[in-house]
């Protein structure tokens, strides 16, 4: 798929844009074709070197860029050329997707095993024990704390974690 194509999935901006921040979106938006140094982006673009620096790091961390150094031979002094690599994108989104999918369900078996008090007042949630600890009363304000039923918010989990096997095509067994 083409950078041109990518960037126009509003999926990919939202996925760039939370990698690289707002300050370095327009390294990400605007990856140039073969080889290009920071300077050379940070003028073009208009952006601190700073800026264009911290982005490009960022992008090489999750593949999505690559360098390569070359020293001047007459000033001993470093130029690294930097090359985007923007199809290994879905990829880093499927990956993406199976790490929430692992979070949601271990937050799931979490909000299924345990039992919960609630501070009215307050909205401080407790585990029981803790709940208990405090002799079910609010540490904070002193208002009583009630049971608390987590139905809806642990269907609202399962209803995710359905989408995303889905997507995935995760077959869940046993």
């Amino acid at each position: 798929m083409a950078f041109e194509d990518l960037l126009n999935d509003p999926v990919i901006q939202k996925y760039l844009h939370e990698l690289v921040g707002p300050t370095g979106m327009p390294v990400a938006a605007a990856p140039p074709d073969g080889e290009v140094t920071d300077e050379e982006l940070a003028e073009e673009l208009g952006l601190e070197l700073n800026d264009v620096r911290r982005a490009l790091f960022i992008l090489y961390e999750n593949d999505l860029a690559t360098y390569r150094r070359v020293r001047d031979e007459d000033s001993g002094w470093l130029t690294y050329l930097w090359t985007f690599h923007y199809d290994n994108i879905p990829e880093n989104l499927q990956e993406e997707m199976y790490r929430l999918l692992d979070a949601l369900e271990e937050r799931e078996e979490y909000e299924r095993t345990h039992e919960f008090y609630l501070c009215e007042v307050c909205s401080i949630r407790f585990e029981f024990g803790e709940a208990m600890d405090f002799g079910f009363e609010c540490p904070e304000c002193g208002s009583p704390l009630d049971a608390m039923d987590n139905d809806r918010l642990r269907d609202a989990m399962d209803q995710r974690i359905e989408r995303l096997r889905d997507e995935l095509n995760v077959d869940v067994t046993g």
